[in-house]
């Protein structure tokens, strides 16, 4: 695919009649109206959680608090963008749209544009996104440095929502559960990269 500049002009308060709500607040909200009859048995999930907890505590330990902040996506897949001869044409699904880190949105694109369906990581396509992201918002220092660790926060948010709604989405609904492994692989992957070079940043 081709990566270049795109001019986005958009008024969340003007587009939607209000302020966008927090990181994560709906899926929060969702989370706490589910049946816990549709959960897996405790043990299995405890089992499960003993390779998660680790690397949950240390994103969380290490997430960057001052990074520039600004209204992002933060759900940017190829499937909420559409191309028309070649171009960017448009975008859809502003459901997470939030205020965060600007660094958080190229981080997740990497999770999502960046790997190849065998699971490997395709540094070309991760330098040629990095480059025309950079092209019109340069990264900072600090941005560069935190990016590894906001691509595996990335990684395990979606593996989480994944498995969430792989367990608790009912037969015959609208929405189909994606596969959460998919993102298990991905912040394997992750957890091995030293800095941001690993990802095609050049310099």
């Amino acid at each position: 695919f081709n990566v270049g500049p795109v001019v986005m002009d958009m008024n969340y308060k003007e587009a939607f009649g209000g302020d966008p709500p927090e990181a994560y607040e709906r899926l929060l909200l969702d989370a706490m109206k589910g049946d816990a009859t549709l959960f897996s048995r405790r043990d299995a999930v405890e089992t499960s959680w003993a390779w998660i907890q680790p690397v949950l505590d240390h994103v969380e330990a290490h997430w960057p608090a001052d990074l520039p902040g600004g209204g992002i996506h933060a759900d940017l897949f190829p499937d909420n963008v559409f191309f028309l001869d070649g171009r960017l044409s448009g975008l859809i699904d502003f459901y997470f749209a939030c205020n965060d880190m600007l660094a958080y949105d190229p981080a997740i694109c990497l999770n999502a544009w960046c790997f190849e369906p065998d699971g490997s990581f395709n540094v070309t396509k991760g330098r040629a996104l990095l480059a025309g992201y950079q092209a019109v918002r340069p990264l900072s220092g600090a941005e560069i440095a935190a990016l590894p660790l906001l691509a595996r926060g990335a990684a395990l948010r979606f593996l989480l929502t994944r498995l969430y709604d792989w367990l608790t989405v009912p037969p015959g609904a609208l929405v189909v559960p994606k596969d959460p492994l998919e993102y298990y692989r991905k912040l394997r992957f992750h957890r091995g990269v030293a800095d941001a070079a690993e990802y095609g940043l050049d310099g």
